[in-house]
């Protein structure tokens, strides 16, 4: 049994997209129309280094994770499609895309203006602890009084993200080199995934309000439960999400317990025999589960 997966944030790179725009030059020209700007030229030239920011990043990187999955249904029957969808944060959009919840104009426009309410929040930062487990982080983070930072996003057993105001971020950083413990910054303009997200949340859900999203053709896991979305809960789930944890850990192990057995992702990269990074994050979540 098969998911598809979809990259969020962090996937982007200059030159993405180079084999696919040729090939789908309508739904280009649709998305820079509603943009307002090329797509082709912030993908492969970035010539103002946009692609960085959050409010460009989003709609550049949902473009291109959808044309990377139109190309790969086109080349394999109908009898190889995924029987379960999920996204990591933005990738959960494409993942709804595909899914059937609403169209690419419809997508475009939502992340949009998830990257704009999102890019809003300033005075934040990310990071990432790597090889060390979430007891351990937890019990990091109250032993030094790090009230203020949010666990972000749980991407593998041992791949941590926690979020909060940048200057206790930076703290942490310096924390974690005296430990030992391998704290890396994430290229990230505000405090994703945390409660300091709590006002843009609220803004984006008047957005969504009365949009008419349809439930889901394909089983779609959700980043806040790591659980299918139910009929009427989109907009509700979507809105909760970008102040929410990323729940990747429990979401793939979910996935395996329905049988999967295979798992592609879709984005700027070519599906490739050297894993991507959700396939990695997979494959370390496989190893934990096996032991």
């Amino acid at each position: 049994m098969r998911a598809v997966l979809f990259p969020g944030q962090g996937a982007q790179f200059k030159g993405m997209g180079k084999d696919l725009f040729p090939i789908y030059p309508d739904q280009t020209e649709l998305a820079s129309s509603v943009l307002g700007y090329s797509i082709e030229t912030l993908c492969l030239e970035d010539p103002h280094d946009l692609l960085r920011l959050t409010q460009y990043t989003q709609p550049a990187l949902f473009v291109i994770n959808a044309l990377r999955y139109w190309c790969w249904q086109e080349n394999h029957p109908a009898n190889e499609h995924p029987a379960f969808l999920a996204g990591h944060s933005l990738g959960e959009y494409n993942a709804l895309l595909a899914a059937g919840c609403f169209d690419f104009e419809t997508g475009l426009r939502l992340v949009q203006k998830r990257g704009q309410v999102m890019a809003e929040v300033s005075g934040g930062g990310m990071a990432v602890l790597l090889g060390i487990s979430t007891e351990e982080v937890m019990k990091l983070l109250q032993d030094n009084g790090f009230e203020s930072i949010d666990l972000a996003n749980f991407n593998s057993p041992s791949q941590i993200v926690v979020s909060g105001p940048a200057a206790d971020i930076s703290r942490l950083e310096c924390l974690c080199d005296a430990r030992g413990v391998k704290c890396l910054m994430v290229n990230a303009s505000g405090p994703f995934h945390s409660r300091y997200m709590r006002t843009a949340q609220l803004v984006f859900e008047k957005f969504l309000h009365g949009l008419g999203l349809k439930s889901p053709q394909i089983p779609v896991i959700s980043n806040v439960s790591a659980r299918p979305y139910r009929d009427g809960d989109i907009e509700r789930t979507l809105g909760t999400q970008i102040a929410h944890s990323v729940n990747w850990v429990d979401s793939i192990r979910y996935l395996m317990d329905q049988g999967v057995d295979e798992f592609l992702e879709m984005g700027p990269k070519l599906p490739a025999a050297r894993p991507t990074e959700l396939i990695r994050m997979v494959n370390d979540i496989r190893k934990v589960v096996a032991a």
